[in-house]
């Protein structure tokens, strides 16, 4: 294989890494937990410490590496990333594993963001949907395996999950990315909170913290209203991954073809439907199969936005705010609607269905320019 191939190719990798490193350690709580003598629920910080400098990052990342060259800023990334899974392998205490997850969040923040513009600007405007689903994929690949090669990894030790992580970022930082497009500008942080780009994060905000982020919700329901064990629940929530990586290409065709705004408008407002009905039908195989379908329709959502945003001007600043907020939609949606849901549970899937229904179309419009 070329070095260019490899780069490129290395881009789609990138893609699987980052959900991946974010989701490695929620089926292991127990085991964490056990090693550290603290609770599972302790344990669990090991994901919010990852997430949460993840998300802030990336509200300058993209900028950022852009100013400093997309190829060596995710190069430096994925070493970080390495130094950071090493630690978590060989963490003697956990204030030392939350250290080093808080490290690979941050090192993340600078990779996802850079991969999207890097792909943005090798490919024909008129296959960029295609060549996002493809990334897409890749991404809900990272974030349906993790679970699964977690626990794999657990049966020896959950530490063997970091050094995989580690040996995986190190080969991506080898691979490198193919060389920085030509700058026409010095990149601004002003340029990448435009207005248009600030309403399409929102629509992300909205979308991913109402639609694909509401997987604890059904968990819930799973388990209270239909008696499943936590492995049947866990295997009910996969199709919503499953269904994303397999629709992912059909979703990047559609974009390119019908356009990435009606795509948006279609899978939020489709998916809105598909959770109001999983918060009501009272058929576990109903329930089980239209939130595996939703998989589908919230990629649509996110892949439709990366386009949009990644079709204009500053593409690294613009897709690193979007990306931050949609995934701090991810990560204010449990607290909002688990009281909700606790006070009546069918309202707590009506209440986020409606948010996405309302917000979505006044967000997209933009009557001058069309896309």
């Amino acid at each position: 294989m070329s070095t260019r191939r490899l780069a490129v190719a290395g881009l789609y990798a990138g893609g699987f890494l980052g959900p991946f490193g974010g989701a490695m350690t929620s089926s292991v709580l127990p085991e964490i937990g056990a090693d550290f003598g603290i609770s599972p629920g302790t344990a669990a910080a090991t994901l919010t410490t990852y997430l949460l400098p993840f998300a802030a990052f990336m509200l300058v990342s993209g900028t950022l590496g852009e100013r400093w060259g997309p190829r060596r800023t995710v190069r430096t990334a994925y070493l970080v990333y390495t130094t950071a899974s090493a630690l978590c392998a060989i963490s003697s205490t956990f204030p030392l594993l939350l250290t080093a997850r808080a490290l690979q969040g941050a090192a993340n923040a600078f990779t996802t963001p850079l991969l999207l513009a890097t792909i943005a600007a090798i490919t024909p405007k008129h296959r960029l949907g295609r060549a996002l689903g493809v990334f897409a994929s890749m991404q809900a690949a990272g974030q349906t395996s993790a679970p699964l090669v977690g626990g794999l990894a657990a049966e020896a030790s959950w530490r063997w999950a970091f050094v995989g992580a580690a040996v995986v970022a190190a080969g991506l930082a080898l691979a490198g990315l193919p060389a920085d497009p030509p700058r026409q500008e010095k990149p601004k942080l002003k340029n990448a909170w435009r207005p248009d780009v600030l309403k399409l994060a929102a629509v992300g905000f909205v979308g991913w913290g109402c639609l694909g982020g509401l997987s604890f919700l059904v968990a819930l329901r799973l388990g209270d209203d239909f008696g499943l064990t936590s492995g049947q629940r866990g295997l009910v929530l996969t199709g919503f991954g499953v269904v994303s990586i397999l629709t992912a290409r059909l979703t990047g065709w559609l974009i390119d073809h019908v356009g990435a705004r009606r795509c948006v408008l279609l899978g939020a407002l489709t998916g809105s439907g598909l959770v109001a009905l999983v918060g009501v039908l009272p058929s576990l195989v109903a329930v089980g199969l239209l939130w595996a379908l939703a998989g589908a329709f919230s990629q649509q959502v996110i892949v439709g936005l990366n386009a949009l945003v990644l079709l204009g001007a500053h593409r690294g600043g613009s897709v690193s705010v979007l990306q931050s907020f949609r995934f701090l939609g991810g990560a204010v949606s449990p607290p909002a609607f688990v009281p909700l849901y606790h006070l009546d549970p069918t309202t707590s899937f009506l209440v986020p269905a409606a948010l996405v229904a309302a917000a979505t179309p006044p967000l997209l419009m933009r009557p001058r320019h069309r896309s």
